[in-house]
């Protein structure tokens, strides 16, 4: 996988996994200030219907590893207790406060995650080790786009348990965001043209409606345009690498530029990048890429304030 966190659609892979019962009871011994009635509660599976078929999970998970950072803030913001993640999800600020107990791990961790004693992991369908992993605890694992964003979220609300609470808050953010995206329409004009660019190392990209970075929200969501040039290139594939010197070609009339300060960002100080119209208008809205890679809960609800704030200056 390429350095840039761009996730790609891979093969599925089949998920091996082993007797939950007895990873769920040596998670209840050693959870934190555990109880009798968590004993009790930590005992009881559910049914998933993953995407490899049908598997036993607990019913109130306590300790999870999530080795798919795509779906690490579906976790957090259903309340559910991470143990371990990835370097990605370990980075984002909007996650800092969820994971103060949690630890980095890799899909080669297996040591380190045995320790951690999971009762389920989740993971991405081209993780390392599927099989092993599954023999430590139940494991499921998601294929990044085989369902919509928003059906993401509900989904790991069933792995979970939590399936009601998931649908209630896609329920209250598709409402907030397509008012939203109401308001701003009517201020810049329905034919106003928006892009999302982001720099990489020394490498520049712009992205499609369902590649995070807040795409979702404006092109699904609040049903702002394309310009014609990402609507050719990225649209269908999801992203796009563009050299510097064609830009110009694919900023939009706002261009939302998701920034890696510690990438290279000379860019900006050229007489190319000056005169793009966005730019000479002050119409460009930078953003901390490490809060804006991912579409969970977390981060749509931080992007869409950060959208209602740059747009309409709330």
């Amino acid at each position: 996988m390429k350095k840039l966190m761009i996730p790609f659609v891979f093969l599925l892979l089949l998920v091996i996994s082993a007797c939950g019962n007895t990873n769920n009871n040596a998670s209840s011994n050693n959870s934190n200030d555990s109880s009798n009635e968590g004993n009790a509660s930590s005992s009881e599976t559910i049914t998933y219907e993953a995407e490899t078929g049908p598997i036993e999970v607990p019913a109130d998970s306590q300790r999870v590893v999530v080795l798919n950072s795509f779906v690490a803030g579906n976790v957090m913001a259903l309340g559910t207790n991470i143990v371990g993640t990835d370097s990605w999800a370990m980075a984002n600020p909007r996650y800092e406060e969820y994971l103060k107990n949690a630890v980095e791990v890799t899909d080669q961790d297996l040591e380190k995650i045995i320790e951690l004693d999971p009762d389920l992991i989740i993971a991405a369908s081209n993780t390392n080790n599927l099989e092993q992993l599954g023999e430590i605890a139940p494991t499921v694992a998601y294929t990044y786009g085989k369902v919509d964003y928003l059906t993401q979220h509900v989904e790991v609300g069933k792995l979970l348990n939590k399936e009601e609470e998931a649908q209630n808050w896609v329920d209250d953010f598709k409402t907030r965001a397509q008012e939203a995206g109401e308001e701003i329409r009517a201020k810049i004009g329905e034919d106003a043209t928006v892009s999302v660019i982001e720099n990489f190392d020394k490498e520049l990209y712009v992205f499609g409606d369902n590649w995070g970075r807040g795409t979702e929200i404006l092109y699904q969501e609040m049903k702002l345009k394309m310009p014609e040039r990402v609507k050719e290139e990225a649209l269908e594939a999801g992203y796009y690498t563009l050299s510097f010197e064609v830009l110009p070609e694919f900023a939009g009339d706002y261009v939302v530029f998701s920034k890696n300060s510690d990438g290279d960002t000379s860019f900006q100080e050229t007489d190319t990048y000056k005169n793009i119209p966005a730019v000479k208008n002050g119409q460009v809205f930078e953003a901390d890429a490490k809060e804006f890679y991912f579409n969970d809960p977390i981060s749509l609800d931080f992007q869409l304030e950060f959208f209602k704030d740059s747009f309409l200056g709330n």
